[in-house]
């Protein structure tokens, strides 16, 4: 058990310390550790433990972890990989939060700052494109996403509105058998 919950420390770890621009900059690294190299969880897992995690409260990447840690070693588990993921986090901006006033208007650390936000900029397109694959299967997945797309982008309505019309529709349509998954 030890050397599970050690495993899952430093994995999370890992994907902490290499994910700049938040909790969906890191779902490539994510599914490379989590699904590719350790396999803890299928693609899909990911998915849904990514979409319940931007509905309930907190950092998408702690819940992530977290559910990650409690299908692999319960209560134990998903404390070590919150940690983990927590745990670089917490260092570097503690370190660059003692730091920042002095630098902050440097110009090199201006320039590289705007370079590091167009890098996760790629990130996040690399993240839409694996969501998108694995989650558009079918024509009725196709029509939530488009439903979705346009209530978001033409209405001012909550994220958490949106993920619950689309898991209604999502469940009619299964109820239906039109949706594959």
């Amino acid at each position: 058990m030890l050397k599970k919950l050690i495993s899952l420390f430093f994995t999370f770890a890992k994907v902490g310390v290499m994910t700049f621009g938040g909790g969906y900059a890191m779902l490539p690294i994510l599914q490379r550790e989590v699904c590719e190299n350790k396999g803890w969880a299928t693609e899909a897992e990911l998915m849904d433990y990514y979409a319940i995690g931007q509905c309930t409260p907190g950092v998408i990447a702690v819940n992530t972890a977290t559910f990650i840690g409690r299908k692999r070693a319960g209560f134990a588990g998903s404390v070590a990989a919150t940690l983990g993921v927590v745990f670089p986090s917490f260092v570097i901006i503690t370190v660059i939060a003692a730091l920042i006033e002095n630098f902050a208007e440097l110009r090199w650390v201006r320039g590289a700052l705007a370079g590091i936000r167009v890098c996760v900029c790629v990130f996040l397109f690399n993240a839409v494109l694996k969501l998108w694959k694995a989650a558009v299967v079918d024509k009725p997945t196709l029509v939530i996403f488009a439903a979705v797309f346009l209530l978001s982008v033409f209405l001012d309505l909550s994220p958490i509105l949106l993920v619950v019309l689309a898991a209604a529709a999502g469940i009619l349509l299964k109820s239906l058998g039109a949706v594959k998954r």
